[in-house]
């Protein structure tokens, strides 16, 4: 009975020590709200579904702040998100046995604007970003597939991830 008296005195102690340390989460923007439109980014390359992948990102990101909220109309939103997928190059990498590849890199390259719609003052603006992401070849095409797959998935999040932390350091700032 003692011990459990003894965490009871504990707890309350610790609780507060977490209350009072003073941290808060960098990814989530709890200033005063804003609307984001999010247009289709363009896809200027052979690999369909690009620009809606994005656009599913971006909107996942951007919805993990309750004080962003995401628009599919220009009309009554405070910025404006467009981009454009330039270009997707899937070139080998690493040679095995054989002159085979085992290695491929998929190299994704974007570009992208964040515009205050009340000032029309360019708050973000990239016009050349490339990322990269390696993945194996698999023992069948369609294991091969699923890799390169998962690769333009992460190249995807991590791009978002990206927009999303940078569009909250420059909220603060309108």
């Amino acid at each position: 009975m003692k011990t459990y008296s003894r965490y009871l005195l504990v707890v309350p102690f610790l609780m507060f020590l977490l209350v009072s340390c003073g941290y808060y989460n960098p990814y989530v923007y709890s200033g005063p709200e804003k609307v984001i439109y999010i247009t289709n980014w363009k896809n200027r390359t052979s690999e369909l579904g690009l620009d809606s992948d994005i656009y599913q990102s971006l909107v996942r990101w951007f919805q993990k702040s309750g004080s962003i909220k995401i628009s599919k109309q220009k009309e009554g939103a405070d910025l404006v998100l467009a981009g454009e997928v330039v270009s997707i190059s899937i070139p080998s990498l690493s040679y095995g046995a054989g002159n085979t590849t085992s290695e491929i890199k998929v190299k994704l390259t974007v570009r992208y604007i964040l515009k205050d719609l009340t000032s029309g003052k360019v708050v973000m603006e990239v016009p050349k970003e490339q990322w990269t992401e390696g993945y194996l070849v698999g023992a069948s095409s369609s294991e091969t597939s699923d890799n390169q797959d998962e690769a333009i998935k992460t190249i995807i999040d991590d791009l978002s991830q990206k927009i999303y932390q940078q569009t909250l350091v420059e909220l603060p700032k309108l």
